[in-house]
């Protein structure tokens, strides 16, 4: 029996607006083979478009496209052609994808001095395959699948269950034989001259728990200039692509947050949709917000182990119905709670966009839901009551890991074997102290008690991580990434260190061995930092989480780094994410591998990272942010900038506080 295996995603083009994609070859073909194909939600609805001119496919020569919702294919078609060497038969096929649709303009030019007459058919399959199964390497529709012609000409339905699509091709002519239709024209072309065909898809799905939302117009009209280009060029890409990344739920839809990203993860996501929105504040406060509100929507009032609700907890994933995993004994139901970081990275993006200018009427109507948040913590985040936020599994079907770093084997020892749970991270606990400290200052400002019973949590939990957490070492010491079922300090050295600094659960000399092991040539790759120490028996460059590079977690270093004023190290780290960026055309994948650029020209693809990726497109907000030292404090009206010396000239137009447009030049 031939091995199923999960998509290979690094040589495909994508082409997305929430919750709509199309993933095809570099040429445009879509043939159903790996991720190939139009989706919507989480169904494939379609698995075939293959082009063909006169009974032949037309030869690639460029793809490209202003912005993530839209790509053209040029292509020539020598088949047509005379024998000169220049080629006077051209195709440009624009194919655009809004939330619901995928739309295809066809423009075949005729340079040549006589007439041409030629057929232009487009094959389409209908597949309406779940997300899950084309992950697994697998496929097939849950329902029976229903194509038929339209009443009207040139125009089919097809449906799949409770979805329906239809398509339209004005001009054509439609043939169907069973899930597969042909669109076909006739075109008759001029000399020089050129026709233009049209078609387009429309989805409708009942069953959706999220919907498209409309671009920021705040965020078009942000534009950098940077003393590095290569910023610049990413910042520019990166907007565009989380344009196409903003959503809402269908109870909530006024609330934007971002999906996670393409393919797999269009929906909301507690922790991914955080930690996007705190990076975005210096685009204004306004995503923060909306996405503050919508996860407290969701906030958990009651104990359900099979869901891991919680009282106060912030929820993982949102899914129209019951998510599982084939061959992962993974089976999650459709609002999951398995995260133990969502609630205090919730509490801290709230106190952040108040810094940055949420304004407080929006501020106070969440403060009962602050207060949900940090009793979570206190109340059932630490599940055995050692004075540490820990999670375990109990059903047996969830995830194994609920931290960031969520695959089987992401915690390990430095030989290489798995740690046992409940599991207390590292990054987990600096999370909560800052949660607490930040959590404390918005009840004192808003007169509402418990501040300094928050703050006395949040010292405690300070001194208890200095005396359980760190671990003596010849490099110099650093913290366990974890704590195992036995209170054992699991000693693989990873990138999670990085993410204490600037929580305020460090002492000064602690976060200094800190940020010296962060540049290490163990860690540091040259392309962003490593998710696991070089001399780990587990590290592995192509590792999930075990070596390879995610620019969202860089990101979150370099922000620690250079509040705690480390700034030499984080430009380090800065010019090892603007390597990548520079490698990856400025379109930042999910992860990359963790090869070192000094073995390496360019950064080598993790090949079935998703992208765009909403935290690895933010991040490069972040690193401007860092680079420019942006610290914001509305209540105090204070907006300060402390920019890096060795970053350049930069003028930026857009950024935001307190609800204005502010620029800088630095």
């Amino acid at each position: 029996m031939t091995q199923l295996h999960q998509p290979l995603l690094h040589d495909s083009t994508v082409v997305v607006t929430a919750p709509s994609q199309a993933w095809s070859a570099p040429d445009g073909r879509i043939d159903g083979r790996g991720i190939h194909g139009f989706y919507h939600s989480d169904l494939r609805v379609l698995d075939r478009l293959l082009l063909t001119i006169g009974g032949s496919e037309p030869e690639h020569i460029s793809t490209a496209g202003p912005d993530a919702a839209t790509a053209v294919f040029t292509a020539v078609v020598r088949g047509l052609d005379d024998e000169t060497a220049d080629p006077r038969v051209r195709l440009d096929r624009s194919r655009t994808v809004r939330a619901g649709s995928l739309g295809e303009r066809i423009v075949l030019r005729n340079a040549l001095g006589h007439r041409l007459r030629t057929t232009v058919q487009l094959e389409v399959g209908a597949d309406f395959s779940p997300m899950q199964q084309i992950k697994a390497g697998r496929r097939g529709s849950e329902h029976p699948i229903m194509v038929a012609l339209g009443a009207d000409p040139g125009s089919a339905h097809l449906r799949s269950g409770p979805v329906s699509a239809r398509i339209v091709a004005e001009g054509s002519d439609v043939t169907v034989s069973g899930d597969r239709l042909t669109l076909r024209w006739e075109a008759d072309l001029a000399a020089r001259s050129e026709v233009v065909l049209e078609w387009r898809i429309d989805v409708e799905d009942p069953t959706a728990v999220v919907a498209g939302a409309a671009p920021s117009d705040h965020w078009g009209a942000f534009r950098a200039a940077t003393g590095d280009s290569r910023l610049a060029a990413w910042l520019g890409r990166a907007i565009a692509d989380l344009q196409a990344l903003r959503m809402t739920t269908v109870e909530h839809p006024d609330d934007v947050f971002l999906a996670a990203g393409a393919p797999w993860f269009f929906t909301l996501f507690g922790r991914d949709s955080l930690w996007a929105a705190r990076m975005l504040l210096p685009l204004g406060h306004e995503l923060a917000a909306s996405t503050l509100r919508v996860l407290a929507a969701y906030q958990g009032v009651r104990e359900v182990p099979e869901s891991a609700e919680q009282p106060g907890k912030i929820m993982h994933e949102l899914r129209p119905g019951t998510l599982s995993i084939p061959g992962e004994d993974v089976i999650l139901p459709p609002l999951y709670y398995g995260t133990v970081d969502a609630t205090a990275l919730w509490v801290c993006l709230l106190h952040d966009a108040w810094r940055w200018g949420m304004p407080a009427e929006e501020v106070e109507v969440l403060l009962p839901h602050l207060e949900a948040a940090l009793a979570w913590m206190r109340d059932h985040g630490d599940s055995d009551g050692d004075g540490f936020l820990e999670y375990i599994d109990t059903t047996g079907h969830g995830l194994a890991n609920q931290g960031w770093k969520d695959s089987g084997d992401s915690i390990q020892w430095r030989d290489g074997t798995l740690a046992l749970g409940p599991i207390a991270l590292c990054e987990v606990q600096g999370y909560a102290h800052e949660a607490a400290v930040g959590g404390a200052e918005l009840l004192e400002a808003f007169g509402r008690p418990g501040a300094e019973d928050w703050r006395a949590w949040a010292a405690d939990l300070k001194e208890r991580f200095a005396a359980s957490f760190w671990i003596d070492d010849p490099a110099g010491a650093y913290p366990a990434v974890a704590l195992d079922a036995a209170k054992r300090k699991v000693d693989t050295v990873t990138s999670n260190i990085g993410h204490l600094l600037g929580t305020g659960i460090l002492e000064p000399e602690q976060s200094a061995l800190v940020a010296r092991r962060l540049v290490s040539p163990e860690l540091a790759s040259g392309y962003g930092l490593r998710t696991m120490s070089q001399d780990s028996a587990g590290y592995w460059p192509l590792s999930y989480h075990g070596g390879s590079v995610w620019a969202h977690d860089t990101a979150i270093v370099i922000g620690g780094l250079a509040r705690e004023g480390f700034r030499g190290e984080a430009e380090r780290l800065t010019e090892g994410l603007l390597a990548a960026a520079e490698g990856f055309g400025y379109r930042m994948p999910e992860l990359h591998a963790g090869d070192s650029a000094e073995e390496t020209s360019a950064p080598v693809p993790y090949p079935a990272a998703c992208r765009p990726q909403a935290w690895s497109a933010a991040a490069a907000v972040a690193v401007l942010s860092a680079r420019l030292g942006l610290q914001a404090d509305a209540p105090a009206d204070r907006f300060a900038v402390d920019p890096e010396p060795s970053a350049g000239t930069m003028r930026i137009r857009g950024l935001r506080f307190a609800g204005e447009a502010r620029d800088v030049t630095a």
